[in-house]
């Protein structure tokens, strides 16, 4: 739904917007759902992004075959909203070096959550921690530079007040990474 700039004057003739609305070249107005669902250009930003988080606005814009500043305006939108937290590189296996991989499955005792949070997260070995359903409460993902550093962070989760049970996954080889 498009609408004149003229449909969202107040009686003084200030621009008034309604709420939900985004002002693009503050001519147009499109609606744009808070609930943060979006629509085909959106996913086809994301998508174009998550190939390749560098390329410019204008290249974007061509691929996507729509003006340069219609971009950048959802850029400014999607980031804005939070559908998209910052732009990165990922490391390939080359850059990554001889790093160890590994996944923990953890159970912790009840209510203990926060502070084993707060020990796992100050271990700089731990990549990634996601709270899991099931017999596991959580999923951390590490990653040591030698099998000593390793068997010591691992020995180090098994120690935190808290923690009932863990058990370590060594990642052998990545067959598949379709991770945005």
């Amino acid at each position: 739904m498009a609408l004149l700039g003229s449909d969202f004057t107040d009686e003084k003739g200030r621009f008034a917007p309604y709420p939900g609305y985004y002002a693009i070249d503050h001519v147009i107005l499109t609606k744009f759902d808070r609930q943060g669902t979006l629509d085909d250009l959106d996913r086809n930003i994301l998508s174009q992004l998550s190939g390749d988080a560098r390329m410019s606005v204008a290249v974007l814009a061509r691929r996507l075959r729509v003006a340069r500043s219609t971009v950048q305006a959802r850029l400014e939108r999607l980031e804005g909203t939070g559908a998209i937290a910052g732009y990165t590189l990922r490391l390939g296996e080359a850059a990554q070096g001889a790093r160890i991989r590994a996944s923990v499955l953890v159970g912790i005792e009840p209510r203990s959550l926060p502070a084993v949070l707060s020990r796992l997260k100050v271990m700089p070995q731990v990549e990634r921690i996601h709270t899991t359903s099931g017999r596991i409460d959580l999923l951390v993902q590490l990653a040591a530079g030698s099998t000593a550093e390793l068997d010591d962070t691992l020995d180090r989760i098994g120690g935190i007040e808290g923690v009932r049970s863990s058990e370590s996954l060594i990642h052998l080889s990545t067959k598949l990474d379709r991770a945005v």
